[in-house]
């Protein structure tokens, strides 16, 4: 099967990268060890010199909290922005604060499944 590459632009993909990569405020050198790559490939994926493979896709989507699609085709549905605004919060809180967190969504879930019931009948 012939691979399809026809979407794919990585000098784009490589800008959204640097883009991101700057507003966090990263070095080049502090995002290649995060990543644990060298700074000389982040470069070249910067500058759409090189692919990369689906795992180092995921590792610098994760690091960057974008989704995959973002980085791929520069588009960030309205959902992903506020998941990754709420993301970015989680990230900062506790074991306690994010069980916490997480007894909150169950209870908004469960509270809204009721609803859905009740406005059913």
């Amino acid at each position: 099967m012939k691979e399809n590459t026809n979407n794919v632009n990585n000098r784009a993909i490589g800008e959204r990268i640097r883009d991101k990569r700057e507003k966090l405020r990263l070095t080049r050198e502090e995002f290649a060890e995060i990543l644990e790559l060298s700074p000389l490939y982040i470069g070249q994926l910067e500058r759409g010199e090189r692919r990369m493979s689906l795992d180092t896709l995921v590792k610098i989507s994760d690091c960057l909290y974008i989704s995959t699609d973002h980085l791929i085709y520069g588009k960030t549905p309205e959902n992903d922005i506020e998941k990754n605004k709420i993301n970015t919060l989680l990230n900062k809180c506790s074991k306690n604060e994010l069980s916490l967190v997480e007894k909150i969504i169950r209870l908004i879930l469960s509270h809204r499944k009721n609803e859905d019931r009740n406005t059913k009948k």
